[in-house]
């Protein structure tokens, strides 16, 4: 197995305990956090990618914690320790473990949550609409031919506006390469993307992002209320090629799994670019 990145939201006087139980494990790599705000910190780091986050019901607020991350970070796994729970009801987290520490019970909720995320993406890659947008690929010329395929083809899937954004190794911004959708919003697409705003904070940590109007960082198309709902995708792992940028009119209308969907949308362009470029 693959090295999976740990993010541990416990109290200081706890983390011992965790660090015996998660440290057993060659295949992890964890980083721990004693505060809803810490978790946000490091979430929102470029350089630290998490794969599943663990929290411990007794750092307080961990229910609305959880919600909010659920939106804003659809893919990321998340576990919850509740040791004082009589029964398991995972709301928003994706499991919750009751006794953590006996017959490793939080080590084989990790591995079990990984697998069915893998088992989850191969089911979906051979559902049709995935099947028609590899072809589509496969019959554009040219990185510009295949970004624009992969947007028109985005946009079929029940969006009202994609874009995809080249990243340049040169600069410090992203390249808009690609839009699909109504003129009047195309045309005022921006043509840039700083690494401070949502595409770029997705471009260096290689994490899918829902946003609302109100969330920072943002895309501008969300965050001025021209879209009711935005979503930003890697595009490439772990080169990157860019990212891809796909927006909703009514709020709240982008799921985990339409995010899904859109990541392997997003590795199907990708491994055409790499194609294109033998990189």
């Amino acid at each position: 197995m693959s090295t999976l990145r740990l993010l541990a939201a416990v109290l200081p006087q706890a983390r011992q305990r965790y660090a015996v139980l998660l440290g057993a494990q060659d295949s992890f790599e964890v980083a721990y956090a004693s505060s809803p705000a810490e978790i946000q910190t490091h979430l929102a780091r470029p350089d630290a990618r998490t794969d599943v986050l663990i929290v411990d019901q007794a750092l307080g607020g961990v229910f609305e914690l959880v919600r909010g991350l659920r939106q804003a970070y659809p893919r990321l796994l998340i576990i919850l320790v509740d040791q004082e729970a009589d029964i398991s009801i995972p709301g928003h987290a994706d499991d919750v473990s009751t006794d953590p520490f006996t017959n490793d019970d939080l080590i084989r909720r990790i591995r079990r949550l990984v697998q069915e995320r893998q088992t989850e993406t191969l089911r979906a890659d051979a559902l049709p609409s995935i099947r028609t947008v590899a072809k589509q690929l496969r019959q554009a010329s040219g990185l510009m031919g295949k970004a624009d395929a992969a947007v028109k083809a985005i946009l079929e899937l029940g969006y009202d506006f994609v874009a995809f954004y080249r990243v340049e190794a040169t600069s410090e911004t992203l390249i808009l390469s690609a839009t699909a959708g109504p003129e009047a919003i195309t045309s005022i697409a921006p043509d840039q993307q700083k690494r401070t705003t949502l595409p770029g904070w997705v471009a260096e940590n290689g994490l899918s992002r829902i946003a609302a109007p109100t969330d920072d960082p943002n895309y501008s198309l969300v965050a001025r209320g021209r879209l009711g709902a935005g979503v930003c995708v890697p595009v490439g792992s772990p080169e990157r090629y860019g990212v891809l940028v796909a927006g909703r009119d009514r709020p709240g209308s982008i799921t985990q799994e339409n995010v899904m969907l859109l990541e392997l949308v997003s590795a199907q362009l990708a491994a055409a670019l790499a194609r294109e470029t033998g990189v």
